[in-house]
């Protein structure tokens, strides 16, 4: 169901993972390359995971339970990541001369972010659904 609002912050979460690491830079090697999301395997396959989990919490709309579950797993999966995005900038060569990260970092904080007002969604609709139960 597009019309609701949970579902507009899970497509924003699913561009946000799914497109933009792949054309906004990660960090730049002491070299000058620019390292993107297809570049580190791993990194690439945790935006990927990320991704599925955003549409498949779509895709559970009926059932409101298992996919604030679903965000909470995509959560705890962007968490991670920007744990191992803040290690490895903390841990550049070059740090004295050359220490450019890319602003690709920060977006697992923004999908973070959307997927806690996603969450603040889902727990309005579940609470609106036991009070309309309640008066039945």
């Amino acid at each position: 169901m597009i019309q609701r609002i949970q579902s507009l912050y899970l497509i924003v979460v699913a561009i946000l993972t799914g497109v933009l690491p792949f054309f906004f830079n990660l960090w730049i090697d002491i070299d000058g390359v620019e390292v993107f999301a297809n570049n580190e395997m791993l990194i690439s396959i945790a935006f990927y995971a990320s991704t599925v989990l955003a549409v498949w919490a779509i895709v559970q709309f009926k059932n409101r339970k298992s996919q604030f579950v679903i965000n909470r797993l995509n959560m705890i999966l962007n968490v991670f990541l920007l744990g191992f995005f803040v290690y490895r900038s903390l841990n550049l060569s070059g740090e004295t001369l050359v220490s450019e990260k890319g602003i690709g970092m920060l977006i697992p904080v923004f999908s973070i972010i959307f997927l806690v007002l996603a969450n603040r969604a889902i727990k309005k609709d579940e609470d609106l659904v036991k009070s309309v139960d309640r008066l039945r």
